[in-house]
């Protein structure tokens, strides 16, 4: 097993306490840690995104720990999406020819654009690595790609480190469960009214 293996499983099987503490060892190189955590997600699923999202809440704070994973999350999505679309071009139009199913998947992104992307954004379980290859060998516009992540994402980030957010007083203070639900409507409609007023599909 080589040492990057073994750094890899240490790193999928760290509890949130573990990786507190390990994040809080790197202090010295300030908010780059808490950001390119999630960062490395978008290309290695199997990293345990909702933990860094945690550890950056509970570490930075509530405001300052969300933004920091948003910036990772957000930005290794568009780059693998970027990624995608630059060097799967051939095999996009290879794809749809041999496989009905991968041509009326790309379709289907294509033609609702923001909502499916939206969706998978907010859900902490969604496979989003798979989600932003897919969009990249779509011809979704660019434009309509990065709101939904950006919102999407924002979604899920912040209903994460609101709910993990000193997690022992969630219970006394049932507001950040209300909160996080609302965040989800606002967003959704938020994102659906600016889809249409610029016509993002």
């Amino acid at each position: 097993m080589t040492i990057f293996e073994t750094w890899m499983r240490q790193l999928k099987n760290m509890d949130l306490a573990h990786l507190q503490r390990t994040l809080e060892s790197y202090s010295a190189y300030g908010p780059l840690p808490g950001i390119l955590l999630p960062l490395a997600e978008a290309f290695i699923p199997v990293l345990p995104l909702l933990v860094f999202v945690a550890a950056n809440a509970n570490i930075y704070g509530l405001w300052l720990g969300s933004l920091y994973s948003w910036l990772g999350v957000c930005s290794g999505s568009l780059l693998l999406f970027w990624l995608s679309r630059r060097l799967g071009g051939h095999f996009s139009g290879w794809l749809r020819h041999k496989f009905k199913r991968a041509d009326k998947l790309l379709g289907y992104i294509e033609h609702k654009g923001f909502t499916p992307i939206f969706l998978f954004a907010c859900f902490p379980f969604s496979p989003s690595a798979l989600i932003n290859v897919i969009s990249g060998l779509s011809s979704i516009p660019f434009r309509s790609f990065v709101l939904a992540i950006l919102l999407g994402k924002a979604v899920m980030i912040f209903m994460v480190s609101l709910l993990s957010f000193n997690i022992g007083d969630l219970l006394q203070e049932p507001w950040r469960i209300a909160a996080a639900l609302a965040l989800l409507v606002v967003m959704w409609f938020g994102g659906k009214k600016l889809e249409a007023r610029y016509q993002l599909k």
